[in-house]
């Protein structure tokens, strides 16, 4: 398979991440969607990362499309997200909260990185980060009340953990997020565990915002 997509993206990381902890071989085509636009676009015509480009030479786009195929590949033993039931709703809601939270943390650094200073709408602005901490502040309460030391859902690492941290340490890489040591404290316990794993540590690439910006 082809994983099409750089590892500062925490959409493209949680592919990455998911495919090495289930153990199935993938080449990398670390592409820029600014860089490698047009390449990108012979394989998805959004231009878009994530995308995977299957065994078979099927292409699937968006991560959560993604995850689906790659749980289904791997069997109902071995997938990442539970089945059905409580356990299945419980993930899927602190998967959507950090990927919204993820978005919004994107919104706030295309504002800053892409958009003319006198251009900015701080409104925006402000009101995206609200949404992003307050996402994250949800996360980090469940985290706390349920225990640092265990995972988010049933008793091993799911989808919900690696979509969480990977969201986590993206927003903290790009705009410091638990800058102050107080906010975010029980998630930034769960980050540094998952991050300290192979598949994690072999995959962080911090998202770099250019000088001036």
């Amino acid at each position: 398979m082809l994983l099409i997509g750089m590892f500062d993206s925490p959409f493209v990381r949680r592919v990455a991440i998911t495919l090495k902890l289930l153990d199935m071989p993938f080449e990398h085509g670390n592409w820029s969607v600014g860089r490698d636009f047009d390449r990108i676009r012979e394989f998805n015509p959004l231009g878009r990362v994530p995308t995977l480009v299957t065994d078979d030479g099927d292409k699937l786009m968006e991560s959560a499309a993604i995850l689906d195929y790659l749980d289904e590949l791997a069997g109902p033993k071995r997938a990442l997200l539970p089945a059905a039931g409580p356990e299945r709703r419980q993930a899927l809601k602190l998967m959507a909260m950090a990927t919204g939270a993820a978005e919004k943390g994107v919104m706030q650094l295309y504002e800053r990185v892409f958009r003319p200073e006198a251009k900015r709408h701080e409104p925006w602005v402000d009101r995206c980060r609200l949404q992003m901490a307050a996402s994250l502040g949800e996360i980090d309460r469940y985290v706390g009340e349920r225990g640092v030391s265990r995972w988010l859902v049933g008793e091993r690492m799911t989808q919900a953990d690696i979509t969480a941290v990977c969201a986590f340490t993206f927003l903290n890489d790009a705009l410091r997020v638990a800058a102050d040591s107080i906010m975010f404290q029980s998630l930034a316990t769960l980050a540094a565990r998952c991050e300290s794993l192979p598949a994690f540590h072999d995959t962080h690439l911090p998202f770099f915002v250019p000088k001036g910006q």
